[in-house]
């Protein structure tokens, strides 16, 4: 039963979120071991989403390094603990919880040791920057702990790379670009552990720094952005544009350039989908867009209130239809509305 639940909602989610997005592209899938033991490290860009396409889509069943401060309550932390979720406690929670990472690092050395799966973002932060950022050292303690605790152990590390289109806009499209895996144990000296973070780092973050969009630190950003957009690159396909940003990098970039113009007017299909989904659509606008805190976090809150929302917005107009006509007829009207909104944001919305 407990295993039937959690498939359950991981299709759940997974329809929810082909449905929110435009397009999702997953390459190298491949990549993939079956049964080894392997740590996914993805770039981090857009909060909750990034989490939630890797676990419906990478073919393992993932434990996820979250943080601590989202395990307020029983409740909660009972259901984050069903759904593979461990905390992880950070200097902001306060420096006295940090000796709790001790036990959270002997579970994933464990969960390690079973030829499970294990996702932690090497960042330790998220941003919409189309930058591979520094790592921080926090996933080698993790794979040094299970060295330690279990020496023949080879931990494979999968780098993952996310490109959004318009991270904070709806619809929005992904590329999710799986790297090949990378030896643990080939690049670990226990006699040596400071040479090993740094070779372990550099070797994630040149993995990452191919599969995702990378300006880097020491060029002009902004102006190397704007002429990206300018010249309406496709975002979807990293290698494309990395090599861009490698030519503008050599021939100089005018940091005057203007991008393009990410406004798109009110077209016809907006207006539809608008009129089909108008309570969403206002309580959205009018109340809970203005609560989101950054912009990272704009596409996990449309999700999730899209996911709560549309289900009983879709369960009131079908009472509504079934009592003013009748069952069929509302039948009928909701499979036509939920095709429509399909369709809308696969090939009309912008």
């Amino acid at each position: 039963m407990s295993g039937f639940i959690y498939s359950l909602v991981k299709s759940v989610v997974k329809t929810g979120l082909y449905g929110y997005h435009k397009k999702i592209h997953i390459s190298g899938l491949e990549h993939i071991p079956k049964e080894k033991p392997v740590m996914f490290l993805p770039n981090h860009q857009s909060a909750l989403i990034d989490v939630l396409l890797i676990a419906t889509d990478c073919n393992r069943q993932p434990y996820f390094l979250t943080r601590s401060d989202v395990f307020n309550g029983k409740l909660l932390k009972r259901m984050f603990s069903y759904f593979q979720m461990l905390p992880i406690y950070r200097m902001r929670d306060g420096r006295d919880t940090l000796s709790n990472n001790d036990a959270i690092f002997n579970s994933c050395a464990e969960i390690l040791s079973r030829g499970e799966a294990l996702l932690l973002f090497p960042e330790a932060n998220h941003n919409l920057k189309r930058s591979v950022r520094p790592l921080s050292k926090g996933f080698t303690r993790i794979l040094f702990r299970t060295f330690e605790m279990y020496p023949e152990l080879d931990v494979q590390l999968i780098p993952v790379g996310f490109n959004y289109k318009h991270a904070a806009h709806f619809p929005d499209e992904v590329a999710i670009c799986y790297g090949k895996p990378i030896s643990a144990r080939s690049l670990f000296d226990e006699n040596d552990l400071n040479t090993s973070v740094i070779t372990i780092k550099n070797e994630i973050s040149t993995s990452l720094e191919q599969l995702t969009t990378h300006i880097p630190s020491n060029v002009d950003y902004d102006a190397i952005l704007n002429k990206l957009k300018s010249e309406k690159v496709d975002f979807l396909n990293p290698t494309a544009v990395n090599e861009k940003i490698k030519m503008l990098t050599q021939q100089g970039v005018d940091s005057s350039v203007d991008p393009a113009s990410e406004k798109q007017g009110f077209s016809m299909f907006k207006w539809i989908f608008t009129l089909l989904n108008f309570p969403i659509v206002l309580i959205w606008k009018l109340w809970l867009k203005s609560k989101v805190p950054e912009d990272e976090f704009m596409g996990t809150f449309r999700f999730a209130f899209a996911m709560i929302s549309y289900p009983i917005y879709i369960l009131l107009l079908f009472t509504v239809i079934a009592f003013v006509f009748t069952p069929c007829i509302a039948v009928m009207s909701i499979c036509i509305i939920t095709l429509l909104n399909v369709g809308l944001v696969k090939y009309g919305l912008r």
